[in-house]
């Protein structure tokens, strides 16, 4: 994926992460940026277009589509975390997280896939966690959306690549966002990780795993988990 002359649009574009990948596209000469938010006024960035979607609305995901066809490269990046647990947690609010990170991205991805095949193939980034792979009590509504969407991730990068798409997933620990807000361990730059990101993207990587962390979690899956769950329960501690 040449991200110079792109035409990229990225969800969740008004902070964290997403304001980020606005920022460097456009700093590695995308020729064009539709940032996306639920109240796109939220979005700062100079020299960019703004777009309202909201993820649990379908209605502005095919309102965005008809508006950018030209696009190239899909960021989808916009996500939500509620602290809730998958026993006890609140239902209502277990529902949202996996509606926005896995029926969100997937209605995203299947709006955008035929405009990205019309303009050549293109590709798409999903950003995920090393929490796809395991669970954190306090948020295991969250491991089991971003498990949703890497096996999400995936699946559309089987069924794209005959269009020639890339899929490209990011897995990232802690990253210094809002969404950690009150999290007291270690913190990714958020520049960081998009300049990890945006360089797997051009080397044509199907996965980039940011951190330390989220290869030792990636690495976990290949042996007992009894060991791994252990130390994650002396981290919870």
């Amino acid at each position: 994926m040449n991200i110079e002359g792109s035409v990229a649009l990225v969800t969740g574009a008004n902070r964290g992460l997403g304001r980020h990948f606005a920022e460097q596209l456009l700093e590695r000469g995308a020729a064009k940026v539709y940032a996306t938010a639920r109240k796109p006024e939220s979005i700062t960035t100079p020299g960019i277009e703004f777009l309202t979607v909201d993820l649990l609305d379908q209605a502005t995901i095919d309102a965005a589509a008809a508006a950018a066809g030209d696009v190239t490269l899909l960021i989808n990046n916009a996500g939500v975390s509620t602290g809730e647990n998958l026993i006890r947690g609140e239902l209502s609010e277990i529902r949202r997280e996996m509606d926005t990170h896995f029926f969100g991205t997937l209605a995203m991805t299947r709006a955008f896939a035929d405009i990205l095949a019309r303009n050549g193939g293109g590709a798409v980034i999903n950003v995920l966690s090393a929490l796809s792979w395991f669970s954190w009590n306090g948020a295991t509504s969250y491991s089991a959306a971003k498990a949703a969407e890497w096996g999400l991730t995936n699946g559309t990068r089987v069924e794209l690549t005959e269009q020639g798409t890339q899929v490209l997933g990011v897995h990232l620990g802690a990253a210094d966002t809002d969404m950690m807000s009150g999290y007291e361990g270690p913190l990714l730059a958020p520049a960081d990780v998009v300049r990890a990101a945006l360089d797997g993207l051009a080397a044509g990587s199907v996965e980039v795993v940011v951190d330390e962390w989220s290869r030792t979690v990636k690495a976990s899956l290949a042996e007992d988990p009894a060991a791994f769950y252990a130390q994650v329960a002396a981290m919870n501690t």
